[in-house]
């Protein structure tokens, strides 16, 4: 007899993607997806049936609309029902298509077969719980961003990616000419999905070193320093790291940071100024932002 599974389904403004996300992830769910409603984004995530009652899910109703208040946005729309277990998985797969990303990245959920002849670098990738399908606008900053450093390595060999998710960002980091990337997540499902899609790219874990921990478990693992550091994470984790960048980043290297809303830019600039650090880019799309920094 199969189980059933909760299926999820917020209608929220874009604006609040990352922060939904978040709060499904924290409430355990699985498979999240997004898909665009007009002027809205609607989200879909899965939680089995067993984990969680009709009490629980009006309290993560009130969450989310805690959430928006918070952040100053119109309140959310959160339903949910049942659904049996052989269509929980197929439900959210099949609003997620191959994604074309910068000049280079052409970006393929693992259940489907890729194309034998293609100009581009196939990544392969099943997120699972984890962050980071390249729809969203961070990612997608971020990865161009990263396009243009590796055209241009200027003698880059390490490279740090920190809140790696599902491990989209280092694994394109080793696709586009990479030789070796510590990526971190204090997430033991984003760190457990991030190795599964190593493996699906084929590329040696001593290449890609992937450990639960933050900027800490890098320097651990890498007390020399790195040479590039890319983190697509909330702007307040950010901030709270950037007086140890100085211990991460090598003298010459260089950082890409985004997950910044544009009206947060300046609270992250503010401290990356005061810390010796120029952002010598910002790339926006919609109402997101990424910051390209290297030293003053």
């Amino acid at each position: 007899m199969s189980n059933s599974w909760w299926e999820i389904q917020v209608l929220c403004h874009p604006n609040m993607e990352e922060s939904v996300f978040w709060r499904l992830q924290k409430f355990g769910c699985s498979g999240t997806a997004t898909e665009r409603k007009e002027q809205s984004y609607l989200i879909r995530a899965y939680l089995p049936q067993i984990k969680a009652q009709a009490l629980d899910l009006a309290a993560l109703s009130l969450w989310l609309r805690q959430d928006a208040m918070i952040l100053n946005l119109p309140q959310p729309i959160t339903r949910w029902q049942l659904i049996d277990e052989e269509d929980w998985a197929s439900s959210w797969k099949q609003h997620w298509q191959p994604t074309e990303v910068g000049d280079r990245i052409l970006i393929y959920p693992a259940w489907l077969t890729p194309p034998e002849n293609s100009d581009r670098i196939i990544l392969r990738l099943d997120p699972g719980v984890a962050f980071g399908t390249g729809t969203h606008l961070t990612t997608q900053l971020c990865l161009e961003s990263l396009e243009m450093r590796m055209l241009y390595p200027s003698g880059a060999t390490v490279l740090a990616d920190i809140g790696c998710g599902s491990g989209i960002l280092a694994i394109a980091a080793i696709l586009m000419g990479a030789p070796k990337v510590y990526a971190v997540d204090i997430d033991p499902l984003a760190v457990e999905s991030a190795r599964q899609n190593r493996v699906l790219n084929q590329i040696d874990a001593d290449r890609l070193i992937i450990e639960q921990g933050s900027l800490e478990k890098v320097l651990e693992m890498a007390p020399e320093g790195v040479d590039g550091v890319f983190c697509n994470i909330l702007a307040e984790t950010i901030i709270e790291m950037i007086p140890q960048f100085a211990k991460l980043i090598k003298p010459k290297g260089w950082g890409i940071l985004s997950g910044i809303l544009l009206d947060q830019a300046k609270s992250v600039m503010e401290p990356l100024e005061e810390n010796g650090w120029v952002v010598a880019a910002l790339w926006k799309r919609q109402d997101w932002a990424c910051l390209n920094i290297r030293r003053a």
